[in-house]
């Protein structure tokens, strides 16, 4: 702010000098020049006069009534250049400009400008899981005093999915009725919500959430991969495949998500009967100093599953908010790479609306897979799922079982 009003001072005071200058710096050569040219033409006529009085055309009498007039005329004009000579250094329209300029332009810049903006408030620290869930409570309570406030029972259901309350989350949902109609990533946040209540069953009002919100945005990435996830459920592999290949084309080829995204399609090649496609490329474990939102950890394959696995076979790191079924961060590796210092944050996630950063806690998971699937197998070796607060560091994560 400080150095915008003193480049507004700066600014103000170059445009009234440049206002001011002529007063201020006034140059005499003009009225010098003036006098004298007046003076020849004095000098030129009275030598008329005379030249016409030598030559007998005046007599005394009206030569001497024409000097006196031509002198008088000379006294005039003299009068009148010290009379507009005072004149020139208007003061008080000085002042009032001075004033009023400044005044005009801090008027019509807070009126039409953005104030606001000159404000810089100090950095506010990171709410904690505590802050957060007094926001909602606070929120909560509002709209039980306001229950047609449609877009605060979005706001609500939202938070809730964030915090890994589903139920709460479908029930704000409901309440906001027609509100998220034309919303593509509410609708799909909704059908996300009401599949995970019943145990990942896309049937009936999940399913008719999905289509909705494709109808409004035939591109919304998570619409199109719970589309895709509601056909591989139904063993429909080519609609799966046709919502993921779509899908497939918004992502960055070389992103995470592009990467996660290929092992499910893969998945749904192998069972449709099709090639897998090319294997995609092994992500490269983070070390644990990355920045941002993160869990942390190590994980270890236990001594009595050392037979079971060799060393190409995949392993994925997964986290999920509580309750969900959409992962918020997965890393792959190889079991040649166990022992694996491992980092979970935002750089890991599959889609932008489910990222670690945007819950509080977090279930982690690990999995060795010989196939590579993004949906677990009988067979697969697995870990305990550990429920911990974001920002956690040194957590020990061991694959001790074997799905049945």
């Amino acid at each position: 702010m400080t150095s915008f009003v003193l480049s507004a001072l700066l600014l103000l005071v170059l445009t009234l000098a440049l206002l001011f200058r002529p007063y201020f710096w006034r140059s005499e050569k003009q009225q010098i020049s003036h006098r004298r040219v007046n003076a020849a033409v004095y000098r030129d006529q009275q030598a008329k006069l005379d030249n016409d009085l030598s030559d007998g055309l005046l007599n005394d009498t009206d030569h001497q009534t024409a000097g006196d007039e031509l002198r008088r005329r000379m006294l005039d004009e003299a009068s009148e250049e010290s009379r507009l000579g005072a004149l020139v250094t208007p003061k008080k329209t000085m002042l009032a400009l001075a004033l009023v300029l400044p005044l005009a332009a801090g008027g019509i810049y807070w009126y039409l400008g953005q104030p606001d903006g000159l404000i810089i408030t100090p950095e506010q620290p990171n709410p904690t899981q505590q802050d957060v869930e007094k926001m909602v409570a606070s929120l909560a309570q509002k709209l039980q005093a306001d229950p047609s406030n449609k877009k605060g029972w979005t706001m609500l259901a939202r938070s809730y999915k964030v915090m890994g309350r589903p139920l709460d989350a479908q029930q704000a949902y409901e309440k906001a009725g027609d509100y998220i109609n034309n919303d593509a990533q509410l609708l799909a946040d909704y059908a996300d919500v009401v599949a995970t209540n019943a145990n990942g069953n896309f049937t009936g009002k999940p399913q008719q959430l999905i289509d909705q919100a494709l109808k409004v945005d035939p591109q919304n990435p998570m619409a199109l991969w719970l589309a895709g996830s509601a056909a591989l459920a139904q063993s429909n592999f080519k609609l799966a495949l046709a919502h993921w290949n779509q899908l497939l084309t918004l992502l960055p080829a070389d992103s995470q998500d592009a990467k996660e995204l290929q092992g499910a399609i893969n998945e749904a090649r192998e069972k449709s009967g099709l090639p897998a496609l090319a294997q995609m490329p092994v992500s490269t474990p983070k070390s644990p100093a990355a920045s941002g939102p993160s869990v942390q950890g190590e994980l270890t394959l236990s001594p009595a599953l050392q037979g079971k696995v060799s060393p190409d076979d995949a392993v994925l790191i997964i986290a999920r908010a509580p309750g969900q079924r959409m992962p918020v961060a997965v890393l792959r590796a190889r079991v040649s790479q166990l022992p694996l210092q491992f980092t979970l944050d935002d750089s890991l996630s599959m889609s932008p609306v489910a990222r670690i950063s945007m819950t509080p806690k977090v279930e982690v998971e690990a999995r060795i897979s010989k196939t590579g699937m993004a949906n677990p197998e009988p067979g697969d070796l697995i870990s305990q799922v550990q429920t911990v607060a974001q920002g956690v560091k040194g957590m020990k994560l061991v694959v001790d079982m074997v799905r049945p």
